[in-house]
């Protein structure tokens, strides 16, 4: 594959969804993930955050979430307006009510010394993202689960090119319930990774930042440097987490349902669209 050849295909798979072939819009496509989530990233990790601002970081937090799961989600089996209403809000009410709910307890460790509660208060977002971010895969793309996604034979490159020179495209063998709870789980998984480094590091690095003297006399550089280090965990994070789980994800048949099983062998590769 020439320069030019690699360069086009990372444009069109970093842009066009897989199963539709449509453009995801720009702001939800996971290249463009560490811009869109580098201002709510920071909004929730501001040091010091009232139960208002908590409350509202989250809930855009989640909002941006919700429009990321279901941009990228596997759109083989769709999702109603109503159920993603429903797991909007369900979402929502489960990192306010970790965020708050953990806000209200720290406080109260009378026997931790200063320093270690106000580690645990920063720490409070990851375990608000890292829950919710996972609950609000599930949700989002529950119908999967309940309905199925199409998995496909896994075929060679040059098997694919044949079909492609014939017109003809790898028809679907059916609807996998297995494939989609695996699909999600790992979807899910692959947002707890992602959020561990980022919602981590860059608190209890700035807890030590703060308590040296060029910080404490410049209190205005807080804001900067939190951003900075966001957006330099976030451009390591973010790939490794991808990483993780292949979007186009294979597995023998013989682990999904015997009617896959039965068209391609218990032994046979299929694959399918992860979704990320």
């Amino acid at each position: 594959m020439t320069p030019a050849l690699w360069r086009a295909k990372k444009i069109v798979d970093s842009t066009l969804h897989p199963d539709t072939g449509q453009p995801v819009f720009l702001p939800f496509r996971m290249s463009c993930f560490v811009i869109s989530n580098l201002v709510v990233t920071a909004g929730m990790l501001t040091p010091g955050l009232q139960t208002t601002g908590t409350l509202l970081w989250q809930i855009t937090n989640q909002s941006l979430n919700v429009a990321i799961n279901s941009a990228n989600a596997n759109k083989s089996t769709s999702l109603s307006t109503s159920t993603l209403i429903q797991s909007y809000f369900l979402a929502v009410s489960a990192s306010c009510s970790v965020a708050l709910g953990l806000n209200s307890l720290v406080p109260r460790l009378k026997r931790l010394s200063p320093g270690t509660r106000t580690i645990l208060t920063r720490l409070v977002p990851f375990a608000a993202v890292a829950s919710a971010g996972a609950l609000n895969v599930f949700l989002m793309r529950g119908e999967e689960i309940r309905k199925g996604i199409d998995v496909f034979p896994s075929l060679s490159e040059a098997q694919k090119s044949a079909l492609a020179k014939q017109g003809k495209d790898n028809e679907s063998l059916g609807k996998s319930k297995k494939a989609a709870t695996i699909a999600v789980a790992e979807t899910a998984l692959s947002r707890v990774l992602n959020a561990t480094p980022i919602m981590v590091l860059p608190p209890l690095i700035l807890v030590r930042l703060q308590r040296t003297e060029w910080l404490r006399r410049r209190p205005r550089m807080v804001l900067p440097v939190n951003l900075g280090l966001i957006l330099t965990t976030s451009v390591f994070a973010l790939p490794l987490a991808l990483a993780a789980f292949p979007t186009r994800q294979q597995v023998r048949a013989g682990k999904l349902e015997r009617e896959i099983m039965e068209k391609v062998g218990e032994e046979g590769l299929v694959e399918f669209n992860r979704g990320i």
